[in-house]
């Protein structure tokens, strides 16, 4: 689970809704104070939200790029329904799309952490034309790993006999120690405020995603940004390494990040992020 260091956006952030054809998603939307230089859309990964991003957005802003993080449907403010099949990854890129073509003037640069990556992704495949650029934020190029998609089927088969809060506990309890007291409760509330379905969805398809990077780097003529950590547990850096040469990206590892340089590295991470865009 990402842990962001706080659940209190900068001043020069706003928590919203915002209006797209496929329904209200909540955002932080962190605008500059002075001339603006582009658009990012910043989606999180599995268990996460837009908090997750928080540690960006001040400077994103300050470097002249607005920067709006997005709860996407079923994820902790934004409502999502009961069922399952809303979850589709071909629906939650749908509604990228949506998110994109109202959060600003023109193509977006398009950022996705983990989960978040493998949905941008899906979104491009549909239709690169509202995005200026892609950032796959430690998202590899198909299936997480052996060791990862036990933890996913160990979260799901309790999803299906207990209820989130009861999750939650048994959750907590398998913490180590220096993490028991990390923002505990604001996690907590977040936790509780997922759908389940949504979880149980998506850590599917982490599980069973398909290999797509060819069919990514027959998009033309996007740029495309490969950021890691210089450790990850979810994706091999080497095959992130090898994924970001089939692509023809940019590749840069965060020195003493592991799977969230937005969490464990925000100032290095915002610095790569706006040395991509400036050239793009």
């Amino acid at each position: 689970m990402s842990r962001p260091p706080t659940f209190v956006p900068p001043a020069c952030a706003r928590g919203h809704h915002l209006r797209t054809a496929r329904g209200d998603f909540a955002v932080l939307d962190a605008v500059p104070s002075g001339p603006v230089h582009g658009t990012a859309m910043l989606l999180p990964g599995f268990t996460g939200s837009k908090e997750d991003f928080i540690a960006l957005l001040e400077p994103l802003a300050a470097a002249g790029f607005r920067a709006v993080a997005v709860d996407g449907r079923g994820q902790y403010e934004s409502d999502g329904p009961a069922d399952q099949q809303a979850y589709a990854q071909a629906e939650l890129a749908q509604d990228v799309l949506a998110q994109a073509a109202v959060v600003g003037d023109g193509p977006v640069h398009l950022v996705g952490h983990s989960l978040g990556g493998q949905i941008a992704r899906a979104a491009v495949l549909l239709d690169a034309r509202p995005f200026r650029s892609l950032t796959l934020m430690s998202s590899g190029p198909a299936r997480i790993s052996p060791a990862q998609q036990d933890k996913v089927k160990l979260l799901s088969d309790a999803l299906t006999v207990m209820d989130m809060d009861q999750v939650w506990e048994a959750m907590r309890a398998l913490d180590p120690p220096e993490d028991a007291d990390v923002n505990g409760e604001d996690l907590r509330r977040r936790w509780l405020r997922h759908n389940p379905a949504q979880l149980l969805a998506t850590g599917h398809q982490l599980t069973v995603e398909p290999d797509r990077v060819d069919e990514l780097a027959a998009v033309r003529p996007l740029p495309v940004h490969v950021l890691s950590g210089e450790r990850d547990d979810t994706w091999p850096v080497p095959l992130l390494d090898a994924m970001a040469v089939r692509l023809g990206a940019r590749r840069t590892v965060i020195e003493g990040a592991e799977h969230s340089p937005n969490t464990d590295r925000p100032a290095a991470t915002a610095e790569a992020l706006v040395g991509f865009w400036r050239q793009n």
